[in-house]
């Protein structure tokens, strides 16, 4: 049968998402898959929902008026809804639309029973399920009853749940159909959920079987726990079997109800063994024919398994592409860097190109492949106390991975693996004046790239890239440069280790590097309280910042008393920070010097909650505090047996830790000043092409590898449908949570805090800066939205170098990310804030405004409200 309006499920596959919906073309796909039994239906078209919006031009206006309203305004959003369900079921079927469905009916059969499904456009997508955001209706008889569903069907586009979706989504309201699907009903004795991939782990290679008895309903709307299988290798591996008190059955009349189990059946397996393993053996075809995991519904009546949905898990963090079949453990690059957001692809691929170690790309993030080093015994105990220094979440989940049987096969020792870092010797002597040796060689390749981009367009700009490239990474890799980031940081984990043992002081190293000079991230906090303090006697010029919101403000301070003198304090501290911002080791997000407007809140914060003269009252106040904490050490020491070796040794760490840990930062400060000097020039191209047709707009470029963008300024064509894809893809990317460790069978790995010294309730994570401060929790997603006091508690997912003017203004630091090392620790026990950072979910467990406690010595946070 071909209708306009109706097609039977066979005539469909899963390509034909625009005419039968998400759900038609994935039940038209699963038609067409040899051993796969799906009940017979048909499909009400979205050539038939077109029909109906026709028929009611007020939808038009309804929509018009919806998409102006707030994301917030809750009421008049379920006001429109509301409206349009209306308009939409009652809208009368044309004649032929109607006789279209009934002859669909005729052919099954008038009387029997249907599931009548909503199928739309923008559902059972790989990157959007919309699962359970339309209607559907189970055992629905007669011909009338049917078409009345349909209609329902088709109103469901509406409820509030399916707007609020798609707009989180970005999906345009106007650009989703709906289609409906009418099947035979099923009676089954059990039904319930496969995931051919494990929906909590992410292990392609275990799926997981929900069951209960009777309808599905009763698993889908909460009503009973399921007995849940987990299949491995054609085996169950771990089943929990519920008390299934409740059931949903088909009523005879039709509808359905909610009844009673037999208490004797309650505690009975819904599935056998080999039920579940024959179900997941479906599932793998299924999944085989998609091309990704699956979530599928499913019913077992007398005959067999039915199949009565299939969509991709979209929740599912993807694997990095590894060339082969061997088993391989991936490490976040993003927890590294403090950076967890998703990059797009010109980020990912410069970051690439420029990396000292090969990574590989998942989910619009990085990842590094540690398997050899942490199969091969004699680099293993190296790499997970270097991981474990870092974030101890990383080392316990790479530590997991190494308890799993026969994943990792060892490989045989090749000599020796080195001492941990941080050991127990003293550290090589380093002179600390190749620090200013190393700030003058960048600072000087830097200039010459500067000087020597400005000629270069179009392919020679790329050749000049390239080579460009590889200097990076030799400054980067330069044995100086690790020489001196290494001695800083050994030095720290010397003095916390010893003075530990030594006196039993946690973290003594936080206070005695306060105020180090030459750290390039904390001066940039610091210098722009120095900039408040040009602004803060103009109140002309205080008043202009809060009415701020063009990029271009800058040029609107010279007419203003005190505006010039700003504005060349603002305009300094640009030349110097201006290739700054939140994420920045992804070079298509907008620098400061980009968008200044970043900076007003901070600057204006400034002004009303500082004095003048703070940067160096502050900086001077924690060098005291530090001199203040070297004499008391060194003196302590001396009075233990063989305290004066102690007392010099630990002087000679603490001396080296004051010259060289303010340098940890600077080759971070590098890597993003060449970056700007390569998205100046790689922009200025990108403008070259929008003026020639070749693209849309400048930031297309964003969307495209370095390579391809190479082609595109080579061909002078760009794949306008590769670059929507991108944009798509990247949307979706940020729905999904990055995980510390992730393997080649897909399974995320977050790690956990195995510790017995956190009070109950308490959230732990890693203690970086010491001290303990109660405060108001202020939750900050975004930089530029935060609204901080003195006083307040930072809490936000994490801060890279860009957060550090923020530091200056708050009591305390909780971060979901970070370790010892990161950025946001360094700058926090610099500054003499108490932190604790890698607090798993942070952001949503504590609530903006609550009372917590931050003990930045043991690594804890504590609720007070």
């Amino acid at each position: 049968m071909t209708e306009r309006y109706v097609r039977d499920l066979q005539e469909i596959d899963e390509t034909q998402v625009a005419v039968a919906g998400g759900k038609g073309a994935h039940l038209g796909g699963l038609s067409g898959i040899d051993g796969i039994r799906v009940p017979a239906g048909f499909c009400v078209t979205t050539d038939a929902f077109r029909r109906i919006m026709a028929e009611a031009p007020s939808l038009d206006d309804l929509l018009d008026r919806l998409s102006r309203v707030a994301p917030d305004d809750r009421e008049e959003i379920r006001a429109l809804c509301a409206r349009m369900r209306r308009t939409v079921e009652e809208t009368a079927l044309p004649d032929d639309l109607a006789a279209a469905i009934t002859r669909a009916l005729a052919r099954s059969g008038d009387r029997a029973s249907y599931a009548v499904r909503s199928s739309a456009t923008a559902e059972d997508l790989p990157t959007a399920s919309f699962a359970g955001q339309q209607d559907t209706y189970l055992n629905v008889v007669g011909p009338a009853a049917v078409l009345q569903h349909v209609r329902r069907c088709w109103a469901s586009l509406f409820t509030e749940r399916a707007v609020t979706y798609r707009r989180r989504n970005g999906i345009d309201h106007r650009t989703v159909h709906m289609a409906v699907v009418v099947q035979r009903m099923v009676f089954p004795r059990a039904a319930g959920i496969l995931f051919t991939a494990h929906p909590v782990t992410g292990d392609r290679k275990v799926a997981t079987v929900d069951a209960g008895f009777g309808l599905g309903e009763a698993l889908v709307s909460g009503l009973v726990d399921p007995d849940v299988f987990e299949v491995r290798h054609g085996e169950v591996v771990a089943k929990t079997i519920a008390v299934k008190q409740r059931a949903v059955d088909a009523l005879p009349a039709g509808g359905t109800r909610e009844v009673a189990v037999d208490p004797r059946r309650q505690r009975e397996p819904a599935l056998t063994d080999a039920q579940a393993v024959r179900l997941v053996e479906l599932g793998r075809r299924i999944e085989a024919h998609f091309g990704c995991p699956q979530d599928i519904e499913w019913c077992l009546a007398d005959d067999g398994f039915q199949i009565v949905q299939s969509r991709p898990i979209t929740t599912l963090f993807p694997v990095p592409e590894a060339g082969d079949r061997e088993p391989h453990v991936y490490v976040s690059v993003g927890h590294q860097q403090m950076m967890t957001d998703p990059m797009k692809p010109l980020g990912l691929s410069l970051w690439r190109l420029t990396a000292m170690v090969p990574m590989h790309e998942a989910g619009g993030r990085l990842f590094v492949d540690v398997t050899g080093r942490l199969a091969s015994p004699t680099s293993r105990a190296s790499l997970l106390d270097v991981m474990g220094r870092g974030d101890p979440l990383v080392r316990d989940a790479l530590e997991t991975v190494l308890g799993r049987d026969g994943f990792l096969p060892p490989l045989p020792d090749t000599g020796p693996g080195g001492p941990p870092a941080g050991g127990t010797s003293v550290p090589a002597e380093p002179d600390p004046a190749v620090v200013a040796e190393l700030i003058a060689r960048s600072e000087a390749s830097v200039d010459a790239l500067a000087r020597g981009i400005r000629t270069k367009t179009g392919p020679a700009l790329f050749d000049f890239l390239l080579d460009a490239f590889e200097e990076h990474k030799r400054v980067l890799g330069d044995p100086l440069n690790i020489q001196a980031v290494m001695a800083g940081m050994e030095a720290t984990w010397w003095l916390n280790d010893k003075l530990r043992d030594w006196l039993g002081e946690k973290n003594a190293a936080d206070t005695l590097t306060l105020s180090v000079p030459g750290n390039v991230t904390s001066e940039m906090g610091l210098a722009l309280l120095d900039v408040a303090d040009v602004i803060r006697p103009h109140p002309e010029v205080v008043a202009f910042l809060r009415g701020v919101e063009d990029e271009d403000f800058l040029d609107g301070l010279a007419d203003l008393a005190g505006g010039a003198e700003a504005r060349d304090a603002i305009d300094a501290y640009l030349d110097r920070y201006g290739m700054r911002c939140v994420g920045e080791i992804d070079i298509t997000r907008p620098r400061w010097r980009e968008r200044p407007t970043t900076l007003v809140p901070v600057i204006l914060d400034n002004v009303r909650t500082f004095g003048p003269g703070a940067a160096e009252r502050r900086f001077e106040e924690g060098r005291r505090a530090a001199l203040e904490k070297e004499r008391d050490v060194l003196s302590r020491l001396r009075a233990l047996p063989d305290g004066n070796r102690k007392a010099a040794e630990a002087k000679r760490m603490i001396d080296r830790v004051r010259a060289f840990i303010g340098y940890r930062e600077y080759p971070k400060y590098d890597i993003v000043s060449r970056s700007f000097v390569y998205k100046q020039a790689l922009t200025a191209e990108a403008g070259r092409l929008v003026r020639a047709g070749v693209l849309a707009e400048e930031e297309d470029i964003f969307y495209l590898t370095f390579q391809e963008l190479h082609d595109v300024v080579r061909s002078g064509e760009a794949d306008d449908r590769l670059i929507r894809q991108r944009k798509d893809a990247f949307r979706s990317y940020h729905a999904l949570t990055p995980p510390r460790v992730l393997t080649s069978d897909g399974e995320a790995l977050t790690g956990a805090y195995r510790r017995d010294d956190v009070p109950a309730g308490a959230l732990a994570g890693v203690p970086v800066s010491a001290g303990t401060v109660e405060g108001r929790a202020r939750v900050v997603l975004d930089m530029a939205e935060a609204d901080l006091e003195a006083g307040d508690i930072l809490v936000t997912p994490f801060t890279d170098p860009s957060w550090s003017p923020l530091f200056v203004g708050i009591a305390g630091l909780v971060t979901e990310v970070g370790g010892l090392m990161t950025h946001g620790a360094v700058i926090a026990r610099e500054y003499g804030l108490p932190a604790v950072v890698g607090v798993e979910r942070a952001t949503r467990l504590i609530r903006d405004g609550q009372r917590i406690r931050v003990h930045g010595s043991d690594g804890y946070v504590e609720f007070l409200s």
